[in-house]
């Protein structure tokens, strides 16, 4: 029954290319120097294989799934350090473009004015400022455009400063660091990014703290643990219609509408942070939104990178995440690509995956990025 299903998938939809064919170099993951790597497309994949940040190379995919894709991210470096950013949306696109616009923007401002000095606090300021422009953006439309109060994102971010890596999360996107094992030549995965899901025992029990009152605070649906039995995420950008009682009444859609009036925010925009200094162990950095997680492991993942050449690490990890995919549905992974975005979204989500390599001659020297490197993946994703 799955073959013909596929037989008939494979009429409807037009093929796309494998590696190295029909690939593109127009600048598809925005500006920066390419330094000869390979950037461009590829059916549903968007690409940098191999480029130069300020503490060494890093990689980077984008897959489509959805009909619009909802994931962005962007790595900046120069004089400042590097930022990373994974912006896994939910609901539509325009919360996690939003962050892709106004997140770095409010984080370079806030360093200038200490003087370039990054802590906690700054990224944590950054994150706070995001949260009320889009909220204002959100008042702003309420009257031409009430569903923006439903739209959100999760939200992943790196920063090194000098010899500190402070990783910086709101949602279910995953940080794993690739860590040498002494001189034996393994490698250990290390997740360094903390998650807010309601599947997670932990996150179901902060919820009921903070809403003691509520036994509806989270909800079992169909095997999986929602926030108000709604949404997965308990952190978030955007998602207005959980943290401001005025956007959670007609005209959004009935789904999003509490029955009891809400006293307080459900969700948050206040990220977990943690900071850690290097060590010359460290070997590379990962940064993905869920849907590579939901089918690699963090073990399976750094062995992955690990065990290849750096060039196309990203797009290799995607390439093993839907390879799992298809096999969980038992087809070939020739099938899959053959589909279609919309309907792949019913195999797998949207996956964005950035791999940092560490030189550590660089980050103990100081060095910074000259000139500036800013890679972004592209918002026009139709």
């Amino acid at each position: 029954m799955l073959q013909g299903l596929m037989n008939l998938l494979s009429l409807c939809f037009k093929p796309f290319g494998h590696d190295g064919e029909n690939h593109e170099t127009n600048g598809i993951l925005g500006g920066g120097s390419r330094g000869g790597s390979r950037e461009g497309k590829d059916g549903l994949f968007w690409f940098r294989d191999i480029g130069k940040y300020g503490s060494g190379d890093f990689s980077m995919t984008v897959v489509q799934a959805n009909q619009v894709l909802e994931d962005q991210s962007q790595i900046e470096s120069g004089q400042f350090g590097t930022f990373v950013g994974i912006y896994d949306g939910h609901g539509g696109p325009e919360a996690a473009r939003y962050v892709c616009d106004h997140l770095f923007k409010h984080f370079r401002a806030i360093t200038a004015e200490s003087q370039g000095v990054v802590t906690a606090e700054t990224i944590e300021r950054a994150f706070r400022q995001t949260e009320e422009g889009f909220t204002a953006l959100v008042s702003e439309l309420w009257s031409t455009q009430p569903n923006m109060a439903t739209v959100g994102t999760c939200c992943l971010v790196g920063v090194i400063y000098q010899q500190t890596l402070f990783i910086a999360n709101l949602g279910d996107s995953r940080a794993v660091l690739g860590k040498k094992v002494g001189n034996t030549g393994g490698i250990a995965a290390m997740q360094l990014s903390t998650e807010h899901n309601a599947n997670i025992e932990a996150i179901r029990h902060e919820l009921k703290e903070l809403h003691p009152n509520d036994p509806q605070i989270v909800v079992l649906k169909h095997g999986v643990w929602k926030v108000k039995g709604i949404i997965q995420v308990s952190r978030s950008i955007g998602d207005v219609y959980m943290k401001h009682e005025r956007y959670n009444k007609e005209p959004i859609n009935r789904k999003f509408r509490l029955p009891e009036p809400m006293n307080m925010p459900i969700l948050s925009a206040n990220p977990t942070i943690i900071s850690l200094t290097f060590h010359p162990n460290d070997s590379f950095l990962i940064f993905a939104s869920d849907g590579l997680w939901e089918h690699l492991s963090n073990e399976k993942a750094v062995d992955i990178v690990h065990s290849h050449p750096r060039a196309g690490s990203a797009k290799r990890l995607v390439e093993a995440a839907l390879q799992e995919a298809a096999r969980k549905r038992e087809m070939r992974y020739s099938d899959l690509q053959k589909i279609d975005k919309k309907v792949r979204r019913h195999f797998h989500d949207d996956i964005t995956v950035i791999v940092l390599f560490f030189n550590h001659d660089l980050i103990s020297r100081g060095a910074v990025q000259d000139p500036p490197v800013s890679n972004r993946s592209a918002l026009e994703h139709r």
